[in-house]
């Protein structure tokens, strides 16, 4: 039996998306970049229902305006009902790549009318993997991105780049080519041009699924730890001379994992931005290995201050102290 064309691959895994996730009839947007990726998910979701293209326009690039107009008449004629260039000012927190990536899901979340797809493929979650890997960010990070996390949608996480491209080709599209994605000074760059192929042969194949495999059984075990810290962090709250935290007494009954996971909870709620393994693991310490060692600063978004993470009689505590 021959193997279905690029197009009807795509149009199955958005089919099955829907069918998981969605409700019936629902409207959608799609992020468009005018790549292949995303040219071909508009495509697909433009047939399955009704659909508004979403263009952001980084302006980051001299002919940044001709190529969304461009991804703007592509969207319009493969049947969405609307399409919106959206013009963003890039900042430089973090870096190019995630200063841009930020700009990017704030103006698609302001503009947005529903649930909106994005392109995401089964390569690109590799590279997150990868990504988490080298960082030690922990299993968070190597368990990759979700296929559904609201508003976010990725229906083509268990497709690979070629298909997109082979569908494009279908459609006799010239999809723009993004020159950042060939350049080196970026490490994702670097990963999808130097280190994959080079796993791919030293390991004999397979290794983008492989690690698409890794990322999903990590973030099954994930949302279970998740799911069981929310459930424990009510009966830990107390309060203190210092204020409300958490009964560090309490927390040392918790397995390693769901204790870790609730201290992430908390101090996520209490304003930290930007958490690490270490920093986790540093508060985790407080209740585990106390010795009367001063606070955990971590990152947030206070002026002049920095927030801090204690103990003081039995109890976590989270404040902000005088840099």
């Amino acid at each position: 039996m021959d193997r279905p064309g690029a197009l009807a691959q795509l149009r199955t895994a958005a089919q099955a998306f829907a069918q998981a996730y969605l409700d019936p009839g629902e409207r959608w947007c799609v992020g468009l970049s005018g790549g292949p990726d995303s040219l071909a998910l508009t495509a697909v979701a433009a047939q399955l229902r009704p659909t508004t293209a979403l263009i952001v326009d980084h302006g980051l690039q001299p002919d940044s305006g001709a190529v969304a107009e461009t991804a703007r008449n592509h969207a319009l004629s493969l049947g969405c009902v609307a399409a919106h260039v959206l013009r963003v000012q890039v900042g430089a927190e973090g870096g190019p790549e995630a200063a841009a990536r930020t700009a990017r899901y704030a103006v698609l979340d302001a503009a947005r009318d529903g649930p909106v797809l994005l392109a995401h493929t089964l390569d690109d979650q590799a590279e997150t993997v990868l990504l988490g890997l080298g960082r030690g960010s922990g299993p968070r990070s190597i368990a990759g991105m979700r296929p559904y996390d609201p508003p976010w949608c990725r229906p083509l996480l268990g497709v690979r780049r070629s298909v997109t491209h082979a569908a494009c080709a279908e459609l006799g599209l010239a999809a723009w080519q993004d020159p950042h994605n060939a350049d080196r000074r970026f490490t994702r760059t670097r990963l999808r041009t130097e280190v994959l192929p080079l796993l791919e042969d030293v390991l004999g194949g397979g290794v983008a699924e492989a690690l698409a495999r890794t990322a999903t059984a990590l973030r099954e075990d994930t949302e279970l730890i998740d799911a069981m810290a929310a459930q424990a962090l009510p009966g830990l709250s107390t309060e203190s001379a210092a204020g409300p935290g958490l009964d560090a007494g309490a927390l040392t009954a918790l397995p390693a994992a769901v204790r870790r996971r609730v201290i992430r909870g908390w101090l996520l709620a209490g304003g930290a931005i930007g958490l690490t393994d270490k920093q986790i693991r540093a508060v985790d310490a407080l209740v585990t290995a106390w010795r009367g060692q001063g606070g955990v600063a971590v990152g947030s978004t206070l002026r002049g201050q920095r927030l801090v993470a204690g103990r003081r009689d039995g109890v976590l505590t989270l404040g902000p102290e005088p840099i």
